[in-house]
């Protein structure tokens, strides 16, 4: 008779088994998991409604334009408003001149 014996069928780091999970613990990261699923799922509905969507775009031109228009310190930038002005202006009256040749 041979004196081997069978190798171990795990790695043996000396720690303990973990635990059983108890049922009403997994209840509980069940219903953990759902309303954190259910949250995100009305973020995502939210982020894709339309007026949502519009209301993002607006924000964000106003806030270019208040970029562009002020200085960090919040006074108006005159130069850049009157250059808008002016082309405004220039675009305007081309629009018009162009329509009373027409007819």
């Amino acid at each position: 008779m041979s004196n081997v014996q069978p190798a171990a069928t795990g790695p043996s780091t000396g720690a303990a088994a973990p635990a059983p999970v108890t049922i009403a613990a997994l209840e509980a990261e069940i219903t953990a998991r759902r309303d954190r699923l259910a949250q995100t799922i009305d973020e995502l509905a939210e982020r894709v409604r339309p007026s949502s969507i519009i209301q993002r775009q607006t924000d964000v031109a106003k806030q270019r334009f208040a970029d562009v228009a002020t200085t960090p310190s919040g006074e108006l930038r005159v130069e850049r408003l009157a250059a808008v002005v002016a082309v405004a202006a220039v675009v305007g009256s081309w629009l018009i001149v162009r329509r009373l040749r027409r007819g």
